[in-house]
């Protein structure tokens, strides 16, 4: 959907086709940012090889503050990680250039070495004015991925990305250790949480458990909170290994991984647009009003409601048009809307199609809506992202929409969809 400047894509000589390893979609944003997708902020992001390889491995390590690990350290051309041990002590790992891998960062950051720049996810936010006044919980430079250059074209996650000096800097406050073998390694001050569903990302899919990914991609059960300082265990049974539907926290925004391979078997725009035109051309109508309703375009997926757009009691599912009465008094003072079809009470809602395609399980039509949101997809990717626990904060997780982010309703966080077909 997205194309990278070219200098940055290799392509296989015989085709000219780039080879892609992935993309990375930010969860909550249905397409495209509010404002619209710009450089290297946007909510998808494609991973292709490149030209020149640009991974790095690390090579030599240097203990305190001797000449070499000064030297290591100020070199702008020497990839380094230092670990500040104590006010006298620190160690610095000198990272080689390797041939065999490329190398993709993604952060918070504007700065050059970061690839994918990616911000805070407001729930349900409709500008990116909404996220400005936000104390941001993502780091500078979160993370960085390895892609392996030749089939299978292996993709593995590490905490901590290299900045504009080539340096990753840890802290004394940081969470760090020397290992077995005598190598260093720690985590970041909110950490990177991967989580793999179990049956891969598919229309048998379940949640996995989430994991903590170290600086130098080993995998450990989750700290107490996000910014403790003791280590949760290692899990030496799982590896740092992205598989197809991986889900990537940073504390502030979550990232959906989907490999080439499972793109490949992913429902595209177009499909999703041809189920849209099927929704639309069975003349689905207000049961009350008995008006025509239709979803609005693929490019309107998120913004204004339309004249002619489908609201659903999310309670009990009935599909209507607009209408401004049926309200009663909700639990804890907030308001609630009857169906006039079955008398069910709860949210009335303006129904949206989620147009990013990369979050479906499968290809069928949209049948469900989220609740409280009124997100519509088809009912095993509802099913699916229903039962996914998502980080929230530093410490809890809850399902939320993957269109929207936001927080869905406990115990009825689905519905099926009735609609009415035309009376005449």
């Amino acid at each position: 959907m997205f194309s990278l400047e070219q200098e940055n894509i290799s392509t296989s000589s015989s085709t000219k086709v780039p080879i892609k390893y992935g993309e990375l979609i930010v969860l909550g944003y249905n397409g495209s940012l509010p404002n619209g997708d710009r450089g290297r902020r946007k909510s998808r992001f494609s991973l292709f090889k490149r030209p020149k390889a640009n991974g790095v491995k690390p090579s030599t390590v240097h203990i305190a503050c001797t000449p070499q690990a000064a030297k290591a350290i100020s070199n702008k051309d020497q990839h380094s990680i230092s670990y500040t041990l104590s006010r006298i002590q620190t160690v610095v790992v000198e990272y080689n250039h390797d041939s065999n891998t490329d190398m993709f960062q993604i952060g918070r950051s504007t700065e050059s070495p970061i690839d994918f720049v990616v911000t805070d996810t407001i729930p349900g936010s409709q500008s990116n004015s909404d996220t400005q006044t936000v104390q941001s919980t993502i780091s500078r430079f979160a993370c960085r991925i390895m892609c392996q250059r030749t089939p299978p074209y292996t993709a593995r996650i590490y905490a901590a990305g290299f900045d504009s000096s080539k340096n990753i800097f840890l802290g004394e406050k940081a969470a760090k250790w020397r290992t077995s073998d005598g190598q260093m390694d720690g985590l970041t001050t909110n950490g990177v949480l991967v989580m793999h569903p179990r049956n891969g990302f598919t229309e048998d899919s379940k949640p996995g458990v989430w994991r903590e990914i170290s600086v130098c991609g080993n995998v450990f059960t989750l700290r107490e909170t996000r910014s403790s300082q003791q280590r949760g265990k290692m899990v030496e049974s799982e590896t740092h290994e992205l598989s197809d539907g991986a889900l990537i926290d940073l504390c502030g925004a979550t990232l959906l991984w989907r490999t080439a391979e499972g793109l490949r078997r992913a429902p595209t725009l177009k499909h999703l647009e041809a189920l849209r035109q099927e929704l639309n051309a069975a003349r689905p109508q207000c049961p009350v009003g008995l008006n025509t309703l239709a979803f609005p375009s693929m490019r309107r997926c998120q913004g204004a409601v339309a004249e002619k757009q489908p609201w659903a009691y999310l309670q009990c599912g009935h599909v209507h048009g607009y209408h401004d009465w049926g309200e009663r008094g909700g639990a804890g003072g907030g308001t609630e809307r009857e169906c006039p079809m079955c008398r069910a009470r709860g949210p009335y809602v303006p129904l949206w199609l989620g147009c990013e395609a990369g979050l479906y399980v499968d290809a069928a039509p949209p049948t469900h809506a989220f609740s409280p949101c009124g997100h519509v997809c088809s009912e095993k990717t509802a099913a699916f992202w229903s039962q996914i626990p998502l980080p929230h904060g530093t410490h809890t997780f809850h399902a939320a929409c993957p269109f929207c982010a936001q927080q869905l309703s406990t115990g009825h966080n689905h519905v099926r969809l009735i609609f009415q077909g035309p009376v005449d």
